[in-house]
C-alpha cells in the first residue's frame, strides 16, 4: 500500500491484478440471515475483523452472489450499511451491496468465517467466537505469521485452515476499498478445501490448496521479515529501501537466519526466498509495510510475529539470529517513541 495522508490502510503484500472478475448480484444492506445454508446450498461467509484484506475477498465473494457478512468497525460498518462497500479495484469500480456489522454474534450464521483479525488478537477473538459458532462451521486464518492457525484452533473446536494471502489493499476511507494488485490465497488441505476453492473461483479469487501451506505461510513471512521492520524503522517504502548502501546485505542475513530457523522446525521453504525478497522491491516499491503503517499511527504492531517469531523460534532450537533480535527490538524502540 502506497502511504497517504488521511487514510486508514491495513494490507498485504502483492503486486499483480486479479482481471476479469465476474459481474454479478450481490447481497443487499442489512438483509437478515437465518442460521441455515440458503435453499440453494450456497455457503454463507462472514469476514470477522473487515479491514481491507477482509473486505477485499469478502466484497469480491459478495459481488459474485455468495452471502457475505463483514464484522468490522463502526465507522466502515455505517458507511457501509449505507451506501454498498466501496470496491475499487485494479479492474473496476464498484459500490457492492454486503451485509455489515459490529457484532460478533453475526458469526453465529457462518458456514465459513474469514478470520482476519490482527495476530495480538487471535486467541482473544477466538475464544469470543467458540460459544458463537455454529457445528461444522470451518475458519480460514488470513493473517500474517506462520502460527495464528495454531493459536486458533488451540481454542475453537472447529476446522482451522491455514491460509496465505497474497493482495495489496487498504481503507481509503470509511467503506472505501482500494486495491493495488494481486489478490490470490494458497489454502491448507480440509474436506472443506474443495467447496472453499469453488466459491473463490466463481468470484474471480484464484484459490491453491497446498499440502505444504506452512512452507508458503514460511516463504511470506521471510519477505516480511526482512522488509516490515526496516520500513517502519525508516518510515520508508520497500523501493526506497534497497536503495540504501548495505540494506540489501542486511536483507540476505535476514533470510539467512529465517532460513535456518525454518529448518530447525522441520519446514521445507518452497522456492528461492532470496530472489523474492529482491523481486518484491521493484514489484512494490512505493509500497508501506503494515508494520510502518501501524508505527506511524501509534497502533499495535505485528512484529512479535514476525521478526520476534524467528527470535523465539531460534533461541528454543539454540540458534543465534542477531539481524532478527535487532530488528525486533528496534521497532520496539520506535513504537515506543511513537505512542509516548
Amino acid at each position: 500500500m502506497t502511504q497517504a495522508a488521511g487514510k486508514e490502510r491495513q494490507g498485504s503484500q502483492g503486486s499483480e491484478a486479479v482481471q476479469g472478475a465476474p459481474q454479478g448480484g450481490s447481497q443487499q444492506a442489512g438483509v437478515k440471515q437465518s442460521d441455515v445454508k440458503q435453499a440453494d446450498g450456497r455457503r454463507r461467509y462472514v469476514v470477522m475483523g473487515a479491514g481491507a484484506v477482509g473486505c477485499y475477498f469478502g466484497g469480491m465473494l459478495a459481488r459474485a452472489g455468495v452471502p457475505v457478512t463483514l464484522v468490522g468497525r463502526a465507522t466502515h460498518v455505517d458507511a457501509i450499511r449505507a451506501n454498498g462497500l466501496h470496491l475499487q479495484t485494479t479492474s473496476f469500480d464498484e459500490q457492492v451491496a454486503i451485509d455489515a456489522s459490529t457484532d460478533a454474534l453475526a458469526v453465529a450464521t457462518a458456514d465459513v468465517v474469514l478470520f482476519c483479525v490482527k495476530s495480538t488478537d487471535s486467541e482473544a477473538t477466538a475464544r469470543q467466537l467458540l460459544p458463537l459458532l455454529k457445528p461444522g462451521a470451518v475458519v480460514l486464518s488470513l493473517q500474517n505469521g506462520v502460527e495464528n492457525a495454531e493459536i486458533v484452533r488451540n481454542v475453537l473446536t472447529h476446522t482451522v485452515i491455514p491460509t496465505v494471502v497474497y493482495v495489496a489493499t487498504e481503507m481509503a476511507g470509511p467503506g472505501h476499498l482500494l486495491h493495488h494488485g494481486r489478490g490470490e490465497l494458497v489454502i491448507g488441505e480440509s474436506e472443506a478445501s474443495a467447496a472453499i476453492v469453488a466459491d473463490f473461483a466463481a468470484a474471480g479469487v484464484p484459490v491453491q490448496v497446498d499440502a505444504n501451506v506452512m512452507g508458503a505461510l514460511w516463504a511470506k513471512l521471510i519477505v516480511n521479515c526482512a522488509y516490515n521492520a526496516m520500513s517502519a524503522i525508516a518510515q520508508k517504502p520497500y523501493g526506497e529501501l534497497v536503495k540504501v548502501a548495505g540494506i540489501p546485505e542486511l536483507m540476505s542475513a535476514v533470510v539467512d537466519e529465517c532460513l535456518a530457523v525454518a529448518r530447525a522446525d522441520g519446514i521445507m521453504v518452497p522456492g528461492d526466498p532470496y530472489e523474492a525478497v529482491r523481486r518484491i522491491a521493484g514489484s512494490m516499491a512505493g509500497q508501506y509495510s503494515s508494520t510502518a503503517q501501524d508505527v506511524a499511527r501509534g497502533k499495535p504492531n505485528e512484529i512479535d510475529y514476525l521478526n520476534g517469531y524467528v527470535v523465539r523460534h531460534g533461541r528454543a532450537h539454540g540458534i543465534a539470529t542477531p539481524i532478527n533480535q535487532t530488528l525486533l527490538s528496534l521497532v520496539k524502540l520506535v513504537e515506543k517513541t511513537e505512542q509516548a
